[in-house]
């Protein structure tokens, strides 16, 4: 990978050093390090849609002109003044540099943070909610789904779901399940429509946090990867966080901890938060469906999709035993 030709975009022609950093479903990161200091190069994989990193580098940067209490990446720019560049090993993938945040990242079943997650995720829907942006947003709403998941048509869906390949038919009552709820959840689109929008992060979670290294117990260092950001309801950033929650062994107290810290700096209409429960099913559904996208583009093979058929159904199952306590808390917290 021509990671020297990058780098001498951005005025890093010498003496620099590359060090192997955390990558996910859909990005490859690595740090660089030269002269002292250090910076973070960002590969995107899943895309190439320059215009969809054009958006999120222009909220980005807008975010950075904003006072928060943690910090949000910063795009460098490059020799022409953008803060993008296209590879040149034939890819057609897109690269861009960030500088450097200290911190790292929260670990999956660590608790004693979700307050904090809840205050940072308050604080950061009311900076995105005063945000005036040229561009528009790429990705559509969550609630949009079969926009969202193009390869995802709805008789494809009902047809996977229902009669699933050979290799699935382990995961059939499974499927039939999560096929249901899917087909169940189209009829609910139009009351969201309704509802208050905004800019959302959209994918709030422990791998897109940084905590601080010196744990002076000072909260949220930074918010993280923002490539999702679009135009959606307002309280579906918290709804996102909160199926996630689901999954935790004291998921009712992480849902309460997190709900306290959200109310101290966000308050919800009540019709915003009657539909939450419905939205943590979406946002549980929403993953099976990029996954099963995934699948069928032939990104991924049947085992990851497997892993998260199983997953999601075990999501439907834990949010129909407690959606009516999250509800209460939910009331509770973000109304007054």
């Amino acid at each position: 990978m021509p990671f020297d030709q990058v780098l001498q975009r951005y005025g890093i022609k010498e003496g620099w050093q590359l060090i192997q950093g955390q990558s996910g479903w859909n990005n490859t990161t690595r740090f660089v390090e030269t002269g002292g200091q250090r910076w973070v190069l960002r590969i995107y994989e899943t895309h190439r849609d320059a215009d969809k990193i054009r958006f999120e580098h222009e909220i980005l940067l807008a975010l950075n002109e904003l006072e928060l209490p943690f910090r949000i990446p910063l795009p460098a720019r490059c020799d022409d003044g953008s803060t993008l560049v296209q590879l040149t090993d034939g890819s057609q993938r897109w690269a861009c540099l960030f500088t450097y945040i200290k911190g790292h990242r929260p670990e999956e079943n660590d608790t004693s943070i979700v307050k904090s997650i809840g205050r940072a995720t308050g604080q950061l829907s009311n900076a995105l909610g005063q945000l005036k942006l040229k561009s528009k947003p790429i990705y559509p709403a969550y609630y949009e789904m079969d926009s969202a998941h193009p390869l995802c048509a709805p008789e494809k869906v009902a047809s996977f779901c229902s009669i699933p390949p050979s290799e699935f038919h382990g995961e059939a009552g499974e499927l039939q399940v999560i096929g249901e709820a899917i087909e169940s959840f189209r009829a609910q689109l139009p009351q969201f429509r309704e509802l208050p929008h905004q800019l959302i992060h959209g994918d709030i979670n422990h791998s897109n946090l940084l905590i601080s290294d010196d744990d002076t117990g000072s909260g949220i260092a930074a918010v993280l990867d923002f490539e999702f950001c679009t135009h959606d309801l307002r309280v579906m950033e918290l709804a996102v966080i909160m199926s996630g929650l689901l999954s935790s062994e004291q998921a009712m107290d992480s849902i309460e901890a997190f709900l306290s810290g959200a109310g101290e700096q966000l308050q919800l209409e009540r019709r915003e938060v009657e539909v939450i429960p419905l939205l943590v099913e979406l946002r549980i559904l929403d993953v099976f469906l990029h996954f099963l996208g995934r699948y069928l583009d032939g990104v991924d093979g049947d085992s990851v999709l497997r892993e998260q058929t199983l997953s999601a159904y075990d999501g439907l199952k834990q949010l129909n035993k407690l959606k009516d306590g999250l509800l209460k808390l939910s009331f509770r917290h973000l109304t007054t």
